[in-house]
């Protein structure tokens, strides 16, 4: 079902025209009744015409903007009108009015398990239009209750296909990367609601949580992840410093270490920088040995 432009002439001509029709026809009316031989022809004929005016006001309508009104005749379909204002077409047709404006809602908290099995809450805002009125009203049921149960099924689907947490180098995550995710979700509803002349603005995930039974247990996930994290970030600078101490005691020749000697000082080092309280000091008033 493709969509086809339909003509449709203005209103307000077809209004004067009728209401020129009508008073034509209480004329004649009226020349009827005054008549003495012949008057019964021209009642009749005034009453044809108010009938045909009658008939012809069937053919208005109103479309407003960004609206179209889809025509159907004995159940065949003739074309889309995308005029505004006062419109009047054959008053056989059927008109069945669709918006085209832009329109938006949020999905309710779906709860799904994502890639790495664990269950989260996720939710998502659909920005979508119809472009193509002809699909919408002949290709599905229910367009709007089409978009909303294809958004919900989209979402899930995107949902199991991401880990909540970034777990490696480069890898897409539901949290960490939202633009690659939002991107995702719109092609996948662009896919799906394609064949019911339904497009995707935008999708953009607004709710993402593990869910309740787990959160406390990813919490302390997180915390170990980043404590260990700072960890590594901690001992990487304090072997640098360790070197760097090292290499300037032996360049400038202060002092000369042995093998001995230059481990208990690494280990000294490394004590200190890599503690979580500040070290206490112990002053060595002997000898060096």
């Amino acid at each position: 079902m493709k969509e086809i432009t339909q003509r449709s002439l203005p209103g307000i001509p077809m209004i004067l025209a009728t209401i020129a029709a009508i008073v034509l026809a209480c004329a004649v009316g009226m020349a009827g009744l005054a008549a003495e031989q012949g008057g019964g022809q021209w009642l009749v004929v005034a009453i044809l015409i108010i009938a045909a005016s009658i008939f012809v006001c069937c053919g208005f309508y109103m479309v407003q903007p960004n609206q179209a009104a889809v025509l159907e005749l004995f159940g065949k379909y003739v074309g889309t009108v995308k005029d505004n204002g006062l419109r009047w077409n054959n008053p056989f047709f059927s008109k069945r009015k669709v918006s085209l404006r832009v329109r938006n809602f949020e999905s309710g908290k779906l709860k799904v398990n994502e890639l790495d099995g664990s269950p989260i809450e996720i939710a998502a805002v659909i920005v979508w239009q119809v472009n193509d009125a002809s699909e919408a009203v002949y290709n599905v049921d229910d367009y709007e209750s089409f978009v909303h149960i294809q958004s919900e099924s989209a979402l899930r689907a995107m949902a199991t296909s991401y880990p909540y947490d970034q777990h490696e180098e480069g890898q897409l995550a539901l949290r960490s990367h939202a633009a690659e995710i939002s991107q995702h979700l719109k092609d996948e509803l662009a896919e799906r609601l394609a064949d019911a002349g339904v497009q995707v603005i935008d999708a953009r995930i607004s709710h993402l949580a593990y869910a309740p039974e787990i959160a406390q247990a990813m919490l302390q996930r997180q915390q170990a992840n980043a404590v260990i994290a700072a960890r590594q970030r901690i001992v990487a600078g304090a072997v640098g410093m360790v070197e760097m101490a090292l290499a300037d005691l032996q360049r400038s020749g202060v002092v000369n270490l042995d093998e001995e000697r230059k481990a208990q000082m690494v280990s000294n080092l490394l004590t200190v920088l890599c503690s979580d309280r500040g070290a206490q000091p112990v002053v060595n008033a002997g000898s060096l040995y």
